[in-house]
């Protein structure tokens, strides 16, 4: 049971309720040997080195082919992400997320893309002066669609029956962040605990029928502007 995740605060619920979730020992054991950042995890994924992680949301659209599932729990962007930006006055894509990278061509817009942890600091030093000098993308797009934007995707190739009952688990919890576990990503990321909160606050896990409607046009728009998903060869 080899599980990857995605080493950024917006997955801080998920790792809190998965600390206290049932699961086998050699599931925890493997659980924080294979944390990185999103594209990193899509190869990964492709390749078989891990079963089951959060991956690029673009990844999922190679679902059918790759004989994966991807299930109803992401992370999803309703009003603003906060957390994937583009930075206009710079260019460049970031190597840590495909999904972002295609995002920037899908929306038409130039400029830097910045994702994580890296990104949420450079909008808070900007807030902090007075200035915005970014494009929040998930904002950008729920105001041209008018539909969520889901940023990764939990996609699983093997035991599909445990991470059924994991996701419908974290459906029904209502997570609350322990103060140890805040401090310590305060600590890891420089970013204020009170800052964190207000940050998760934006985001929401549960892929609905709305978000599900998001994920299909994003895909419509890949097709249209010919953008492949990340595979293996």
């Amino acid at each position: 049971m080899r599980f990857g995740k995605i080493d950024y605060l917006n997955l801080l619920p998920f790792e809190v309720f998965v600390r206290s979730y049932p699961k086998p020992s050699h599931f925890g054991i493997f659980y924080n040997k294979k944390k990185s950042y999103p594209a990193k995890l899509n190869r990964e994924f492709l390749f078989g080195r891990i079963d089951a992680g959060f991956v690029s949301s673009i990844t999922a659209l190679r679902a059918r082919k790759e004989r994966f599932k991807a299930t109803q729990v992401g992370i999803v962007a309703r009003k603003e992400v906060l957390s994937v930006i583009c930075l206009p006055k710079e260019k460049g894509e970031d190597y840590q997320s495909a999904t972002s990278n295609a995002l920037l061509k899908v929306l038409k817009l130039q400029g830097r893309v910045l994702i994580g942890d890296r990104a949420l600091v450079e909008v808070l030093k900007q807030e902090s002066q007075k200035r915005q000098d970014y494009v929040d993308l998930g904002k950008f797009w729920v105001k041209r669609e008018h539909l969520p934007f889901v940023f990764g995707r939990l996609c699983v190739k093997k035991n599909c029956a445990f991470y059924e009952r994991l996701v419908q688990a974290f459906y029904k919890k209502r997570v609350k962040i322990p103060y140890f576990c805040l401090a310590k990503a305060s600590k890891t990321s420089g970013i204020a605990k009170n800052e964190i909160l207000n940050y998760l606050k934006v985001l929401s896990y549960r892929i609905d029928k709305k978000a599900n409607f998001g994920v299909e046009r994003f895909y419509r728009n890949l097709r249209i502007l010919g953008i492949k998903a990340p595979r293996r060869f």
